[in-house]
């Protein structure tokens, strides 16, 4: 059995029994794959994969099995290597983040470029996507931290750490009814067309909680993952922008007016998360706290040794963090 064979049949699951796919992500030849997954088959006497004719068409009830101690397997296998990075190389490696439009584009700029600053061998990767794809991505092992707002419950089996509250503003154009309104209520906003983000995406959530609450609909004419361009179809006069509060830049933004909507929405949590038993390097934890100042070593550590999400979460219950 070697480690590599292992690699294989996870990363075959990872493409979803796509052998020819695997290949190509692996940088190797199909017919390698699936002759070093035989002969791991043939070495354990069981099937990992069942069979349609020459392509494989599920994992069997051993296969599940096998998987998850691969899984774990590998995991250990890069922890060892990190360990040792880290002894001779500390300033050295790798950091992938995956994460959404807004956190990258108005959250993430200025902790990149002093973690850059200090780090220059360190190769930063970013991964934007969904909630979902984020989720995935971190969950394969593709992504050391995932950044994320939306669909928490995606992230039950990774380390959550609480970074910053974030509040909503809305935008309109200087001769929009509620440009000159204050103290706008969800009847009066649900009277107009709304241009925000997608569902699913960047605390959409809250808003559509907020309208059910009041008993209204939102009239939602446009959607789109990324701020900006929610701000360029406010512009064209297709309605109201709700958007991050973050996202609202004083200068290049000057010719829209903006409406705090913090009694309108509950604040919004923003938490990176990361696997569990994941071994940290001296430059993750700067990270992190470069991130979240509040995410020191030592509570960083105190949260990975919990075992359970919800004691962790329940660590910092009682935390006030801050507002963006």
């Amino acid at each position: 059995m070697k480690l590599q064979q292992l690699r294989y049949i996870v990363e075959v699951f990872n493409h979803n029994l796509n052998v020819s796919a695997t290949a190509e992500s692996l940088y190797t030849s199909q017919p390698g794959i699936s002759k070093q997954v035989r002969m791991l088959e043939d070495e354990l006497g069981v099937q990992i994969f069942g069979r349609s004719g020459k392509h494989l068409s599920h994992v069997t009830p051993a296969g599940i099995e096998i998987l998850d101690v691969a899984r774990s397997m590998l995991e250990q296998a890069d922890s060892i290597r990190a360990i040792a990075q880290e002894h001779t190389k500390p300033d050295q490696g790798l950091l992938n983040i995956a994460t959404t439009h807004t956190q990258a584009r108005y959250a993430l700029p200025e902790v990149i470029k002093g973690f850059i600053e200090r780090y220059p061998k360190v190769s930063l990767n970013m991964h934007q996507g969904t909630p979902v794809q984020i989720s995935e991505v971190a969950a394969k092992g593709e992504a050391d931290f995932a950044i994320a707002t939306e669909a928490m419950h995606l992230y039950q089996d990774l380390v959550r750490l609480p970074c910053y509250h974030w509040t909503r503003s809305l935008v309109v154009r200087s001769d929009h009814p509620l440009a000159r309104s204050s103290n706008i209520t969800v009847d009066e906003l649900a009277e107009f067309p709304l241009v925000t983000y997608v569902f699913g995406f960047t605390g959409r959530s809250e808003l559509d909680e907020a309208f059910a609450k009041a008993g209204r609909k939102p009239h939602i004419v446009f959607t789109a993952t990324d701020a900006d361009v929610i701000k360029t179809y406010v512009r064209l006069g297709l309605g109201v922008g709700v958007i991050a509060t973050m996202a609202i830049d004083n200068e290049i933004d000057r010719d829209l007016v903006t409406i705090n909507a913090n009694h309108l929405f509950e604040p919004s949590t923003t938490n990176i998360c990361f696997r569990k038993g994941t071994f940290m390097r001296g430059y993750m934890y700067d990270f992190i706290e470069r991130f979240a100042p509040h995410l020191t070593r030592d509570v960083v550590d105190e949260a990975i040794a919990l075992s359970h999400t919800e004691d962790c979460m329940n660590m910092f219950k009682n935390m006030t963090l801050p507002v963006r």
